[in-house]
C-alpha cells in the first residue's frame, strides 16, 4: 500500500473533468480550505477523453497527495476510485452530473461545493467496498475495471450505450428514456450461464442482470433494498418480465414496494409475508462470473464500457477510502456486517 503519511507537508490532488465542473468556482473553494486547513497548494490533474481519472488518481498517490478530490460526475468518480484501489489514499467526492449515485447512497451534499471540498481537508475516512471485474471481449481480449455503485448487462446497459450524450448535457437523466425506448424495441433477452460464488453453475434468461455495491439510484428509487456500500456482499438482480404484465410487475415492486413500503417497519413485515414474483430475482454472493451466449452491452456506474462475452466480478471489502465529514462519521449508513467488525 502506498501511504500517505510519508509527505511531512500534506497537499491534496484535484482531479476534474473540465466539462463537468465550473473550473474558477473549484479552484477558489479548495484555494480557501487549504489555506485555512494550513496545507500547502493542491495539485490538479485534468481528466480526458483517453483517460477519465484513473491514470491521474495514481499520478497523484505516486505525487504523495494526502487526498484525493474527484470532480465531476459518476464516470470521473468511477475512474478516480479505480485509480485509488490497492492505496490507503482516501477519495472525497465533490459531486457533479445528473448521477451521482455513490455521494446519494453515502447521502453527502450534492450541491453545496465549498462544504464537499471543506471535507477533504477536515472530515474523516470511511472504507466502503470495492467492485472489481474482469471483462471478457469477443476477440478473446480482457480488462480490468472497478466500479463503487452497479454493474450491469442487458437492457440498461444497453439504455446507457444508446443514449445521445449531448441530449444528457441538455437534459439530464431523462435523456435516458430515449436510450430506453431504443434498447427496447430491439431483442432484449439474454441468455446467460453464471456462477455465483462456490454453487454450481446455472443458465438463465433474462432482461437485464446488476451487480450491486449500492441500492439508491437517480430518482430515489431504491431498486436493491438490502444493499450496503460496506457489507463485503454484492447485491445482485435479474429482470425476467414476461410481457407489459412483467414490466408493470417489476414498475410495483421497484416503485412501491421499495420505494414506499420497505422504507417503514411496517411496510417491511408486511413484504415479509408476501412471495416474491418470478419476474425480479435477487441474489447475494461476493464473486459472480456471467458468460453469455452472445456478445452484449456492458456498463459500470453509469459508463458504457462497450460488448462483452464474459464477466467476472468480485468484491473487494473495504477496499476504497471515502472522506466524510467529521460531523456526520455516526449517522451515515452502516451495514450490520461492518457494525460488528468494528465492535470486535
Amino acid at each position: 500500500m502506498t501511504s500517505a503519511e510519508s509527505t511531512s507537508s500534506p497537499f491534496a490532488a484535484v482531479v476534474f473533468n473540465p466539462v463537468k465542473v465550473d473550473e474558477a468556482r473549484l479552484r477558489a473553494a479548495v484555494e480557501a480550505s487549504e489555506r485555512d486547513a494550513g496545507w500547502a497548494p493542491s495539485r490538479w490533474y485534468e481528466t480526458s477523453v483517453e483517460d477519465p481519472g484513473v491514470g491521474q488518481a495514481k499520478q497523484a498517490v505516486a505525487d504523495g497527495a494526502f487526498v484525493v478530490m474527484a470532480a465531476g460526475g459518476d464516470g470521473t468518480i468511477r475512474a478516480v476510485a479505480e485509480g485509488l484501489h490497492d492505496t490507503d489514499v482516501p477519495l472525497t467526492l465533490l459531486p457533479s452530473g445528473t448521477g451521482n449515485l455513490l455521494a446519494r447512497n453515502l447521502r453527502l451534499s450534492l450541491d453545496r461545493l465549498e462544504e464537499s471540498v471543506s471535507t477533504a481537508f477536515t472530515g474523516v475516512n470511511r472504507s466502503i467496498d470495492l467492485g472489481l471485474v474482469e471483462l471478457e471481449r469477443e476477440d478473446g481480449s480482457r480488462d480490468r475495471h472497478a466500479f463503487v455503485v452497479m454493474a450491469g448487462l442487458g437492457i440498461d446497459a444497453q439504455m446507457i450505450a444508446n443514449t445521445d450524450p449531448e441530449l444528457k448535457k441538455r437534459v439530464g437523466w431523462l435523456a435516458y428514456v430515449q436510450g430506453i425506448v431504443r434498447a427496447l424495441r430491439g431483442p432484449n433477452a439474454v441468455r446467460l450461464r453464471f456462477r455465483l460464488d462456490d454453487e454450481p453453475p446455472r443458465s438463465v434468461r433474462v432482461n437485464t442482470v446488476l451487480i450491486g455495491n449500492c441500492g439508491l439510484l437517480t430518482g430515489n428509487i431504491l431498486l436493491l433494498p438490502e444493499a450496503a456500500v460496506d457489507d463485503g456482499i454484492f447485491d445482485i438482480v435479474a429482470l425476467r418480465p414476461d410481457g407489459l404484465l412483467g414490466w408493470i410487475q417489476i414498475a410495483w415492486k421497484v416503485l412501491w414496494e421499495n420505494g414506499v413500503m420497505r422504507r417503514s417497519e411496517m411496510g417491511r413485515k408486511i413484504l415479509s409475508r408476501t412471495k416474491e414474483v418470478r419476474t425480479l430475482r435477487y441474489l447475494k454472493g461476493k464473486k459472480v462470473v456471467f458468460r453469455a451466449e452472445t456478445p452484449q452491452e456492458f456498463q459500470l456506474d453509469g459508463d458504457a464500457m462497450g460488448e462483452v462475452v464474459a464477466v467476472r466480478a468480485h468484491v473487494r471489502p473495504g477496499g476504497l477510502a471515502v472522506r466524510i465529514p467529521a460531523t456526520e462519521a455516526d449517522s451515515l449508513p452502516i451495514s450490520e456486517e461492518a457494525k460488528e467488525a468494528q465492535a470486535a
